[in-house]
């Protein structure tokens, strides 16, 4: 079944956006819009298929939420994704651009398929391959690509970037090497330290961050998806010896600090197996020796369901592996049974300091390959941390678990409750691999001391640390310069905002050079962001609604006071990639502030009725949603007060065009969306009303994820908005699987609770 595009309903949705065309210019700057153009109507329709000639609106269509509610997944059941369906068929040759949108379209057998961010994302990484096409490099073809994704991305807008602002770290001189050995967006204070030496005279650095402490450094990341900014970098800094490092550039390279030799080799079957002998030189901070087997540890134990228990989600460690799917379904009871096995043959121990890991050919060739080696799973632990008595072997075909870690009692795995003991412990209980340790972590104060780990052998570029000891201390923004300025903090990073900085440079100018400061433009945004599958924000004419009523270019000048400017995509200006796009014509809409195109969108999108289902003339919107499609959450949605809800009517149901908006608290950024977002005379004009909820950080992204992954999620789905910010940390840019409409993979790889509808093929 072929889905309508929906090209034509661009006319509707951009009509009074301004459409930014970066296309080749004799202008120097790539970021400044080249040439504005309105879409029309009539030139929409002309790109429609012989199917659909029609210009139709979206009002009494389904959210594809509501499309896909009681749906089952897979090649034999009522739909399976359009990438899983010809992903791996195709090739860029294949796909034509709609000349006035951007909008990308596959044509199959015949058939032409509007592509969503699912098959976009996907593509962009595995589809590279030059063959059959008229790009010259892999280079060139993965930009196209990402053109394309970021031009859906645009469109459907799952989050609207607010500002992209300038980088300051202001730092005490007695620091010393900060100016040759700078911080940049890729490489923070938590890697460039070890370059760093200390002219105090205790040899220490304290490092300040107006993000929460909660321990959790041994794996930041458990139990969710976008860890806390403090813990991740204490996690950088007490692991390390990985054997694919990040350098200074945010690209992956192979660490000759660590491997003594790498092979490569391209299977028969289309899978790729790399062979590495680390050093044998190698040891953790209490002295004990670096093994092969200590690479296996972590991604074998978050392959398991006894630390899916532990986490209360599967992070599928070994995803990309060879034998992962036979493996990630033994439950220490049914080796052998449905495909299920206790040995992952995608990881072999070839003796004591050789290992080689097989990438599974269904995600082959790939764009960033080296990337699977990369130290966010590959990198040593202790055998204790995550198996504790428990240990791994290899009979020659592959890997497994030994000793009782399946073991249960009960319905629970024993074993489910040390590793949630070891993802939380927060001192020398277990050795350490990276330059740092950890001496001590204060939970009242959101405070830890690390310690130089005197067994490290060095960074990939053999640098050890100098500097004996790092203190990470919380600090309040409003009183952080205060707090530098009596010698509470070495280190402020990431200073933005117009005030703050100006306060910033001013003090280690007027210093006499007691103070300094390095800076850098940010890869990344300041966002308001989406639950994009629930409530009115499902829907994608109210996400750019709310766009329209913004003014995102004064926001950010408001915000960053002059030290940065406004993005229109998940990029960085800076990148190679975001250059090329741009050099290839990326059409982007940059929303210009329009209270009658968020008009436009809403009306068009059926957001036309009152409470009682009746003409809408003032206050807020309703939109009625079909009983036929109306879900448990359509059905109880309401504002945060309850004076707004989903009402029943005849039998189908009127929903609040009301945004439920979680800010979090002591952040200038919340302070600012008050009137630029909540009391901003747009929205109330357009037919919005947003009712706010301030709160700490982690209990802001447990009602993001809708599960506890903090221990704070009230059970009950309320908000729709949120306010944080996205960051590129490396080179690679790989956001596959993000957008998935896998229900098998969707809770626990969605980055934008976005469902696509692009995507979806129905059998």
């Amino acid at each position: 079944m072929k889905k309508k595009t929906l090209a034509s309903l661009l006319a509707l949705s951009m009509v009074a956006g301004s459409l930014t065309a970066c296309g080749n210019t004799a202008t120097e700057t790539p970021a400044a819009p080249q040439a504005t153009e309105e879409a029309s109507t009539e030139a929409a329709a002309e790109t429609e298929t012989e199917e659909s000639e029609e210009v139709v609106s979206t009002a009494d269509l389904p959210s594809s939420v509501q499309e896909l509610n009681g749906k089952e997944y897979g090649e034999n059941a009522d739909y399976i994704s359009l990438y899983d369906k010809f992903g791996k068929q195709i090739s860029i040759a294949d796909v034509t651009e709609d000349e006035e949108t951007g909008l990308a379209y596959l044509n199959v057998d015949g058939e032409t398929y509007e592509l969503g961010l699912d098959f976009l994302s996907m593509a962009m990484v595995y589809n590279t391959s030059t063959e059959g096409t008229d790009f010259a490099t892999e280079d060139e073809v993965y930009a196209e690509w990402w053109k394309y994704f970021i031009t859906r991305w645009n469109y459907m807008l799952p989050e609207i970037p607010l500002y992209s602002n300038e980088y300051y770290d202001v730092y005490n001189t007695q620091i010393k090497g900060v100016e040759e050995h700078p911080t940049n967006p890729y490489w923070q204070p938590c890697y460039a330290v070890i370059d760093w030496t200390s002219e105090k005279e205790d040899n220490s650095i304290i490092l300040g961050d107006t993000t929460d402490l909660s321990g959790k450094f041994r794996y930041a990341a458990f139990g969710g998806t976008n860890p806390g900014a403090s813990d991740l970098d204490i996690q950088k800094l007490t692991n390390g010896l990985e054997m694919v490092a990040m350098n200074k550039e945010g690209a992956y390279q192979i660490n000759d600090t660590v491997v003594d030799s790498f092979e490569e080799t391209d299977n028969e079957d289309g899978s790729k197996t790399y062979t590495v002998k680390i050093k044998d030189d190698l040891k953790f901070s209490d002295g004990s020796a670096v093994t092969a087997k200590n690479y296996f540890y972590f991604p074998l134990a978050f392959s398991t369901p006894v630390a899916a228990e532990a986490a209360g989600k599967d992070h599928k460690g070994l995803l990309y592996e060879a034998g992962y799917e036979a493996f990630a379904a033994y439950d220490g009871t049914n080796d052998g049974v449905d495909g299920a096995s206790k040995v992952m043959s995608g990881l072999r121990l070839i003796d004591d300091y050789t290992l080689s890991i097989t990438i599974d050919a269904q995600y082959l060739p790939y764009f960033y390959s080296i990337a699977y080696l990369q130290f966010d799973y590959f990198r040593p632990y202790a055998k204790e941390v995550w198996f504790g008595d428990c240990d791994i072997a290899d009979d020659g075909e592959g890997v497994y678990i030994t000793g009782d870690f399946y073991a249960k009692n009960g319905d629970s795995y024993v074993m489910a409750s040390h590793i949630t003991d070891s993802a939380n412990n927060a001192d020398e209980t277990y050795p350490y691999s990276g330059p740092y340790v950890v001496k001590s972590f204060d939970a009242s104060d959101k405070s830890a001391v690390l310690v130089k780990n005197e067994y490290f052998k060095g960074n990939y570029e053999g640098v050890q640390p100098s500097i004996e000891k790092i203190v990470f201390k919380k600090v309040i923004a409003e009183t952080q310069l205060e707090d530098f300025k009596s010698g509470g903090i070495d280190l402020l990073s990431g200073i933005t905002g117009g005030s703050a900085t100006d306060e910033a440079v001013a003090l280690a100018d007027g210093s006499n050079g007691a103070y300094a400061y390095t800076h850098y433009s940010r890869a990344g945004y300041g966002k308001l962001g989406f639950r994009c599958d629930y409530g009115p924000a499902q829907y994608t004419a109210v996400r750019q609604a709310v766009a329209y009523c913004m003014d995102r270019a004064t926001f950010a000048k408001d915000f960053t006071g002059g030290y940065g400017g406004v993005v229109d995509g998940p990029y960085y200006t800076g990148s190679w990639m975001y250059k090329a796009a741009v050099d290839q014509g990326m059409l982007l809409n940059t929303y210009d502030t329009s209270v009658d195109s968020a008009i436009e969108v809403l009306e068009n999108d059926g957001w036309v009725y009152n409470a009682e289902g009746g003409e809408y003339t003032e206050g807020v919107r309703y939109k009625k949603i079909s009983g036929e499609y109306a879900t448990e959450n359509d059905k109880n949605y309401q504002s945060i007060d309850g004076a707004y809800k989903t009402v029943e009517i005849d039998g189908d149901y009127y929903m609040p065009l009301v945004l439920n908006w979680y800010g979090t608290v002591d952040n200038e950024f919340s302070d600012l969306l008050v009137t630029g977002f909540e009391q901003n005379d747009n929205i109330a004009a357009a037919g919005f009303a947003v009712q706010k909820t301030t709160g700490d950080f982690g209990p802001m992204l447990d009602e993001f994820y809708q599960q506890q992954v903090y221990g704070y999620y009230s059970g009950t789905p309320m908000y729709t908005c949120f306010n944080f910010a996205t960051g590129f940390t490396s080179a690679v840019y790989d956001d596959a699987f993000y957008a998935t409409i896998n229900p098998g993979m969707y809770d626990d790889n969605s980055n934008w609770y976005i469902k696509d509808e692009a995507d979806i093929y129905w059998n």
